[in-house]
């Protein structure tokens, strides 16, 4: 039989780094089948809406996210059953037609500011790590990022980041912290926490248990 995939949580505010930690762990097991679960892939489909409605979701409560659909698909990986992951438009402010085809992976890391909050996702999930950096730096790479990758005005960036997203980092974000197995300061910079995690991941992997 199997073993059972290794699941690890990535979480932190809005542009702290989580996508670096991600990587920097997925690059060490490229040997192994790695598959990676964006949280932000999975905000609820708005299709129903108009286009202004649309833009005063706050995508930044618990409540912006498909939850339920993402329980669902780790579930499935978890018994080496493919999935399809949904994609989010960002222009338009709902989820796309498109789909991603996703098959089952030794390590599954889910990614995303809010998978520490709901338990039943932390209860599937083997490690869960907390990036934690300095909201002057995350606003910063968020006004850039979404500037390039999402098409907003520096204005719209900023006026979300102090009407939603800061508030929801305070009120739903940081209080996982006291969820998290480790703590890393700084994302992708910081090596000796990434080292702790490689470690135990590869423990976990080399371990007899299986499913």
């Amino acid at each position: 039989m199997k073993k059972r995939p290794v699941v690890i949580g990535i979480a932190g505010g809005s542009c702290s780094g989580k996508t670096s930690v991600t990587k920097a762990i997925y690059d060490v097991y490229r040997e192994h089948s790695v598959v990676v679960i964006e949280q932000d892939y999975y905000y609820k489909d708005q299709s129903h809406m108009t286009f202004e409605q649309r833009l005063e979701t706050n995508y930044d409560h618990p409540l912006a996210f498909d939850t339920d659909l993402l329980i669902e698909h780790i579930h499935e990986l978890l018994n080496y059953k493919a999935i399809e992951k949904p994609v989010y438009d960002y222009v338009n402010h709902t989820r796309s037609d498109e789909v991603i085809a996703i098959e089952p992976q030794d390590v599954i890391i889910i990614e995303g500011i809010l998978v520490l909050e709901d338990e039943r996702l932390r209860n599937l999930m083997d490690i869960k790590l907390f990036v934690d950096t300095d909201s002057d730096l995350r606003i910063i790479r968020r006004i850039q990022r979404d500037i390039k990758e999402r098409g907003r005005t520096a204005d719209s960036v900023i006026d979300q980041y102090l009407s939603a997203v800061r508030p929801m980092h305070n009120m739903f974000i940081e209080p996982t912290k006291r969820y998290a197995d480790v703590i890393i300061p700084e994302g992708g910079g910081n090596n000796v926490a990434i080292d702790l995690m490689v470690t135990k991941i590869k423990t976990i992997l080399e371990s007899d248990s299986i499913v």
